[in-house]
């Protein structure tokens, strides 16, 4: 909900650090690459109840997350691999901190965590599953012009996750109730992106076939003519 808010404030301080990286032969993939490695140290981390380093992770995780795609504008190298590569390397560090957390807590967290990790395949399925054929009927794209495939908005994104994952490093303790609370607002996002989807798509598909009804009458038409 908040990232088309969020995306335009960030990406002009990105600018500065991203001459330089183009300068330094950096390659957008590679940027992807490194950020989900150290994305991946915020499980030991918080398996090992070091809390403020896993938040640092995190977060440097999701700076090399925004540097990858304007660092990949900038160069005019922005690719389908690496739109590809990107989403999945996001979806898997998704995945990975509550499983931190589960581990850190087994018995006060492990419930929630799965709890967690299920809503997240939801919103996740949903999310890609719409992107294939939006692609298709070659939907606009307007709030995220700069992606690589289409955006189906949602109550929880990229910007609400990441304010999520910062909250349970801050308050560990309350790691299963933010988790569940997440969970609900989440669940919302699939019944709206589920919903809105299908009927996106249902008024496309309405729409082709029409179109291409009508062309079939003219091609008749002309036909007859002759």
């Amino acid at each position: 909900m908040l990232d088309k808010y969020i995306t335009p404030v960030i990406k002009p301080l990105l600018y500065p650090v991203v001459r330089l990286l183009d300068k330094s032969k950096v390659t957008a993939d590679q940027l992807t690459v490194i950020g989900f490695i150290i994305g991946l140290f915020a499980v030991p981390l918080l398996a090992f109840n070091m809390w403020d380093l896993a938040l640092t992770a995190i977060i440097l995780n999701r700076i090399f997350d925004g540097l990858d795609g304007a660092l990949a504008r900038y160069q005019n190298s922005s690719t389908s691999a690496g739109g590809f590569l990107d989403i999945c390397l996001d979806f898997l560090f998704y995945a990975a901190i509550p499983l931190g957390f589960a581990i850190a807590n087994p018995e006060h967290n492990a419930l929630a965590a799965a709890v967690l990790l299920a809503v997240f395949i939801g919103t996740g399925s949903s999310f890609l599953a719409f992107a294939i054929p939006a692609e298709k009927f070659n939907l606009e794209k307007p709030q995220f012009a700069y992606k690589s495939f289409y955006y189906l908005n949602g109550l929880t994104e990229g910007t609400e996750t990441i304010a999520v994952f910062i909250a349970f490093c801050l308050w560990p303790q309350y790691f299963a109730e933010l988790a569940y609370g997440f969970a609900f607002l989440a669940g919302i996002t699939i019944v709206t992106r589920v919903y809105g989807g299908y009927h996106t798509l249902k008024k496309q598909t309405i729409k082709q076939q029409t179109s291409a009804t009508k062309n079939t009458v003219k091609k008749l038409q002309k036909r007859k003519t002759k």
